[in-house]
């Protein structure tokens, strides 16, 4: 980690963490933003903006600090590993931007979850190539096996939160790998209908971040109302 105050340079993750706390910090919160929607984040523009070019942040509560990632590959060519340094810069303690209760997220889910099924019934994605049909048998083998995404303690609703956010954002995914958008060509043959299937997927993906980052932040939001 690099930029932590009281460091001259970069440090591990271990020491960092305990910086961290040191500092002030009650927790660790995530953001999922893109352009046009700051999810998770909270100011200053400085810092949304690193964030954005990022895809994700983590703010820690506490201590108006905020961790951006910066990924990088090292080493010759053919022997290649990926480093990821975490930035820590000044953030704003405000609430952060556009994140809901795991029980609006989990209701939003239901209905992004019929609309993204529709979405893929129209496009006919078994029919769409075989790169969106390979995703659309690997998302099918996953959602069948189930596996652990957070953490032991937390809640119940947020890992079932999580995995209907994460079946969204696969069904989106694969929607537009079928759209003609560059990804693979499917049924989009216009500039309309690629921008038309654009606009019906944008709300979807969007309530499945929103998922997301409610249920990666729900361990932080109980501790904060004295659950735990």
């Amino acid at each position: 980690m690099a930029g932590l105050p009281g460091e001259s340079g970069p440090v591990g993750l271990t020491l960092a963490l305990g910086r961290l706390r040191a500092l002030g910090a009650k927790g660790l919160r995530v953001a999922l933003p893109i352009a046009g929607h700051p999810l998770g984040l909270s100011g200053p523009p400085e810092f949304n903006a690193h964030a954005l070019d990022a895809g994700e942040a983590v703010i820690a509560t506490g201590a108006a600090l905020g961790l951006v990632p910066e990924v990088s590959a090292a080493g010759p060519e053919g022997d290649q590993h990926i480093e990821v340094v975490w930035r820590c810069q000044s953030v704003r303690e405000a609430p952060p931007a556009d994140v809901p209760s795991l029980g609006e997220a989990e209701r939003e889910l239901a209905e992004a979850l019929r609309e993204a099924t529709e979405v893929l019934s129209r496009l006919n994605v078994a029919g769409s190539g075989p790169v969106a049909e390979a995703a659309l048998e690997a998302y099918r083998a996953r959602a069948e096996r189930g596996r652990e995404v957070l953490a032991p303690g937390y809640p119940p609703r947020a890992i079932r939160v999580l995995e209907l956010a994460q079946r969204v954002g696969a069904l989106v995914d694969i929607a537009y790998m079928a759209g003609g958008d560059g990804r693979e060509h499917g049924g989009a043959v216009s500039a309309s209908e690629i921008t038309a299937r654009a606009e019906a997927l944008r709300p979807v993906e969007r309530t499945s971040r929103r998922a997301q980052v409610a249920a990666y932040n729900a361990y932080v939001e109980e501790r904060e109302r004295g659950g735990r």
